[in-house]
């Protein structure tokens, strides 16, 4: 129960996995959308056979590279800190769990590591049809471990596909496909991956532009922001669909969270779209959330109040009824234990049966008061508005600069590209803002609605994750001061166009 774990304990470790995870994803969207970039980039080389074309390419794969380099660091310490912070987790979903990160390690990081040596070393060593095929496929690497990390998070936001085994006190795969093509895993991919693919279009748009306000490298600019305008609005346009799709899944599996997005306390069949302040959309909600015009949409109060009707006509139950459920799921596991030990098999297969009736709720359990099932609504409320608004935003830059090449009007408007220059720090906020919603708004949980992370935590001494948590900062933090200089150095130099 929650009285029995050090609430400091809980709250530093979840600050160093935060820390570790936001400043790994300060990485991993510029590989997953420079790593498409460069391949369609030696496409038309390929194609063309002008040499243009290459060293265009090799600029932005250096750039790759020092990106790709710092975020493989930052990911290896985010997996040791299951292990580390995460123990009681670790064991209970482990066999689960780790599936996926195994997968990706053993197949998906090893196809990056191979190919992406061929495609750094290999441009006078190979065909340039072997070449380029080194080249996607390092892309395809890329997004291969982004599909297996995000099949594990979904799971963490929707479980599916495993069974609780009281003997062994853990929750075993059933359905391997179940886990690996849940709805959740397969639009939290779209939406990552588009994510990523317009954060490496803004970043080589803004330093495209930055050439051009220097007055430097005018040609290789040029076809950059050409290539980089193109493909943003592509990705801007899949970010709206998968963010659509997300919508709609969140709002059947996690509507806490949904109504903490919006500061929902009050469900409504005809709910509106809060922008900001007084200003609504009326029925946008709705919509969003059930691609219904009329639908009800519940608020948070309703989800811990219940009384409402679900899709499947039965009542939602209020919050203290979970959590009654949730002790007595615990009361007849311990019962299941206490009987199987004393070779009583007619009372274990009672307290069995019961237990997994239960088990649904067994997570509620822990939780002490209702209060603890509201994440924080202000950030969350104000995260989701920063994600989309800059989205927003980047889609009319897009728009705009793809609108002015047409006409070849560009360099009349130097204010654009400056704007483009200050979007590359945008994208990075509006990139980790997504991830404030996705795993903040699941807050209390682990694992939804089986496992708060007061139950996950290891039992370690809260001085330790303190002290790890600052070495964790100040080594992240000099990595990232690192990898911004030497990415400005490479850029301050330019291409070799020669």
């Amino acid at each position: 129960m929650l009285s029995s774990v050090d609430v400091s304990l809980i709250d530093w470790s979840r600050a160093q996995f935060a820390l570790t995870a936001m400043y790994h994803w300060l990485f991993v969207p510029l590989t997953l959308g420079l790593g498409a970039i460069i391949g369609i980039m030696e496409t038309v080389y390929y194609v063309k056979r002008d040499d243009f074309w290459r060293r265009l390419t090799q600029f932005w794969m250096k750039l790759f590279a020092i990106n790709f380099a710092v975020g493989v660091a930052t990911g290896l310490i985010l997996e040791f800190e299951f292990g580390t912070n995460w123990s009681n987790y670790s064991w209970i979903v482990g066999d689960i769990f780790g599936a996926p990160l195994a997968i990706e390690g053993i197949v998906a990081f090893f196809m990056e590591a191979t190919f992406i040596a061929v495609m750094f070393f290999g441009w006078k060593k190979v065909s340039p049809g072997f070449h380029l095929a080194s080249t996607w496929l390092t892309a395809l690497g890329a997004t291969f471990s982004a599909w297996w990390i995000l099949v594990a998070n979904s799971w963490m936001q929707y479980p599916v596909g495993m069974e609780f085994n009281p003997e062994t006190v853990r929750h075993e795969m059933v359905s391997f496909v179940s886990i690996a093509l849940s709805p959740m895993a397969i639009v939290k991919f779209l939406h990552t991956v588009s994510s990523g693919w317009m954060t490496g279009a803004v970043f080589v748009v803004g330093v495209s532009s930055w050439y051009l306000l220097r007055g430097r490298q005018q040609q290789f600019a040029r076809a950059s922001l050409g290539v980089g305008t193109a493909f943003g609005l592509f990705a801007c346009f899949f970010a709206m669909f998968s963010g659509d799709m997300s919508g709609v899944t969140v709002a059947e599996k996690q509507p806490m969270k949904l109504a903490s997005f919006e500061g929902l306390y009050d469900g409504s069949e005809h709910a509106p779209f809060t922008v900001a302040g007084p200003i609504q959309i009326p029925n946008m909600l709705t919509f969003l959330a059930t691609h219904k015009m009329t639908a009800f949409v519940p608020g948070i109060n309703d989800i811990l109040n219940g009384g409402y009707e679900l899709e499947d006509g039965t009542k939602a139950l209020s919050a203290e009824q979970k959590m009654a459920y949730g002790r007595e799921a615990m009361a007849s596991f311990t019962a299941f234990r206490e009987a199987d030990k004393a070779g009583d098999m007619a009372a274990a297969a009672v307290a069995k049966k019961d237990l997994m009736e239960k088990m649904p709720y067994f997570g509620y359990g822990h939780i002490q008061s209702r209060e603890e099932l509201v994440p924080p609504v202000p950030l969350l409320f104000w995260s989701f508005r920063i994600m989309v608004g800059l989205g927003g935003l980047f889609v009319l830059l897009f728009v705009a600069l793809l609108f002015l090449i047409i006409k070849d009007r560009l360099m009349k408007f130097p204010l654009l590209l400056k704007g483009a220059v200050a979007c590359i720090p945008l994208v990075y906020i509006c990139s980790q803002a997504g991830w404030i919603c996705a795993e903040v708004g699941r807050q209390p949980w682990a694992i939804q609605d089986l496992l708060p992370v007061s139950a996950a935590v290891s039992g370690i001494q809260t001085a330790s994750v303190q002290i790890t948590f600052f070495l964790f900062l100040l080594l992240f933090t000099v990595l990232l001061v690192v990898e911004i200089r030497i990415m400005l150095q490479a850029i301050r130099k330019g291409p070799d166009m020669q």
